[in-house]
């Protein structure tokens, strides 16, 4: 997967979903649902950013992008806490999961 800089807010994937950064100097848990209490799944590394496929309310999470229990799906059995991800928005930026 090819590396974005982190410095746009966001952009556009090829599937036109839209991609947003993770917040600056973070390596972010990924996780199997939306909250702390599911298995980590992966590590996003430092600049990566994330197509954002839907959203769901989950365990409440503090990060550089405020106090959220919005989680971001990222891919089937992938999610990250909204609060890492800079959306430009408090709320939902996508549908709801479901």
């Amino acid at each position: 997967m090819a590396s974005e800089s982190a410095e746009s807010t966001s952009s556009q994937s090829a599937s036109g979903t839209q991609r947003y950064p993770v917040a600056p100097g973070c390596e972010l848990n990924v996780r199997s649902g939306p909250g702390t209490g599911y298995s980590i799944v992966d590590v996003l590394p430092q600049g990566a950013t994330v197509p954002v496929n839907c959203q769901t309310p989950g365990t409440r999470v503090s990060g550089p992008y405020g106090t959220s229990n919005i989680w971001d799906n990222i891919g089937n059995g992938r999610f990250v806490a909204d609060a890492y991800v800079k959306t430009g928005s408090d709320g939902y930026v996508a549908p709801r999961c479901g």
